[in-house]
């Protein structure tokens, strides 16, 4: 079962995955997506590591997310990705334009025959106004079609705000 949890800074989002990966009952292995390259960004990373359970994994993977998902998707396992937008900023990043191209791709079609749960964590960054620069509006534009492309995949998918969960497609 996969899951597509989405939502703004702050919402809510990586508390409520956490909190359904631990009433999944299955193991949980964190894959994280971030590189803190900063002082702020490390605070954030720490302040997600002080409310995970000690006895979940932890994978830290910047880019190749299909292969770390294909390499610990198991049935008796629940993954927990945090985040996709971190992920995809990794990779717009690079200096080779095909790289997100060819994660996304694999990414998508590796969940065709992944076993086991898997929650997505998201920001939802299309809600507000047209940002001015074009790498930022190809990164609005890159989570928009992630994200359609990943709800049109997942059982469940859930937009948080407030720290309320309003579910979109299937059941909470």
């Amino acid at each position: 079962m996969f899951h597509l949890i989405l939502g703004g800074a702050r919402s809510g989002k990586s508390r409520l995955a956490e909190q359904q990966a631990s009433a999944s009952g299955l193991a949980v292995t964190y894959i994280a997506t971030s590189e803190p390259l900063d002082g702020e960004m490390n605070q954030r990373v720490a302040l997600h590591r002080g409310r995970r359970p000690a006895h979940w994994a932890l994978v830290e993977e910047p880019l190749a997310l299909a292969r770390v998902l294909t390499e610990h998707a198991r049935n008796d396992t629940c993954l927990l990705v945090d985040c996709l937008t971190l992920w995809l900023t990794n990779l717009l990043l690079l200096e080779d334009p095909q790289r997100l191209a060819q994660e996304r791709q694999a990414l998508l079609d590796g969940l065709a025959v992944l076993p086991g749960e898997i929650i997505f964590v998201s920001n939802e960054t299309g809600l507000g106004v047209v940002p001015l620069g074009e790498l930022t509006r190809r990164y609005v534009d890159e989570a928009g079609l992630l994200h359609q492309a990943l709800a049109e995949r997942c059982h469940r998918v859930v937009f948080c705000v407030a720290g309320l969960p309003m579910v979109l497609k299937g059941t909470l």
